[in-house]
């Protein structure tokens, strides 16, 4: 019976899997085929290969990242963490959070994901130093928007409303993956 039942969770493990990977070819030829419809939509080689990068590296480190530990809390706040880390970088990359996309502003949110690669690797990916890491990342996420507002990084006019919503999003995001990485040492 028991045998039955992890041979049904690893089944359903591959084929989650399977859709994990082929959901991000997917969503890779999105742009590719829009392309083809409208002038709208205009990325060169080096835009697919950032997305590739991005997209599949954030699949592998999540498989690499899991793969030693199968509590179910733990895989759900690893997704989340590198989850938030996808976003932040698209979103960052895309269109800027902080003004401009070139606003030079917009590079503290690389201390938020380095906050978290130095707190992932000084834990070992052990879920009590990961739930502290993720906390951290969501008080740098908050710190980074006091910073912005505060006028030190420039002007936030006219971006008030996505800073603002954007920090409530990915802070919820980073204490959501802390609260599952405690509950994954329980």
């Amino acid at each position: 019976m028991a045998q039955a039942y992890a041979q049904e969770t690893s089944r359903r493990g591959q084929r989650l899997r399977i859709a994990a990977w082929a959901g991000a070819a997917a969503i890779l030829t999105l742009p590719l085929v829009a392309m083809q419809f409208t002038r709208e939509v205009r990325w060169t080689a080096a835009d697919f290969a950032f997305a590739a990068v991005l997209l599949f590296g954030s699949l592998g480190a999540f498989e690499l990242l899991t793969r030693r530990m199968q509590v179910p809390a733990f895989r759900v706040a690893t997704a989340l963490l590198l989850l938030g880390a996808f976003l932040l970088i698209w979103i960052n990359a895309a269109v800027g959070i902080i003004g401009e996309e070139g606003n030079p502003a917009n590079l503290m949110f690389a201390g938020v994901l380095g906050l978290g690669a130095v707190g992932a690797a000084y834990s070992r990916l052990r879920p009590t130093g990961m739930a502290r890491t993720a906390g951290a990342m969501a008080a740098a996420q908050i710190g980074v928007a006091l910073i912005a507002f505060s006028g030190f990084a420039g002007s936030v006019a006219g971006s008030e409303q996505p800073v603002l919503g954007l920090t409530a999003v990915f802070t919820l995001l980073w204490l959501a993956a802390a609260a599952l990485f405690a509950r994954a040492v329980r």
